[in-house]
């Protein structure tokens, strides 16, 4: 900043940018976090679990989102990776999905249809698309569910 002649503070050019940097940054990020949809809804539902079961490898934290046929999955592929350490050593692969459309089931369900992109260090990228179903329950939405397909 600047003195002026009348002794106001006058703004320059560098910090001007910089300020605008920063405003549009959070302007940005704001955004992004206000585009997820609410937890409380079909594809927010979809959306937690994909991020829990797929981006996180979390499959405790994906279980809530799930009933019926989809918690049996998870808690099955709990069981089969028991035992199985996962720290900073293994490599994780980097996933990262798009929605693509979204299609009413009848009886309170929704079909949502995704494609991930996985990326594993030192190998090809692929993908897939996944078909996630949701259910409203009494306890709100739930993942009843998904099924994994090559592109």
């Amino acid at each position: 900043m600047l003195t002026t002649g009348s002794g106001r503070y006058k703004v320059t050019g560098a910090t001007t940018t910089r300020a605008g940097r920063r405003a549009l940054l959070l302007l940005c990020a704001g955004a992004v976090v206000g585009c997820r949809p609410d937890a409380s809804t079909a594809r927010g539902t979809a959306e937690r679990f994909l991020d829990a079961h797929y981006v996180r490898i979390d499959l405790d934290s994906a279980l809530p989102y799930t009933a019926g046929l989809a918690a049996r999955k998870v808690r099955d592929e709990i069981e089969l990776t028991k035992g199985q350490e996962i720290d900073a050593t293994t490599r994780k692969p980097s996933v990262h999905y798009t929605y693509l459309e979204e299609h009413p089931a009848g009886d309170g369900a929704t079909n949502f249809v995704y494609r991930g992109t996985i990326d594993v260090e030192d190998a090809d990228r692929f993908q897939r698309r996944w078909l996630v179903t949701v259910r409203h329950e009494d306890a709100g939405w739930r993942v009843t569910n998904w099924q994994e397909f090559a592109e």
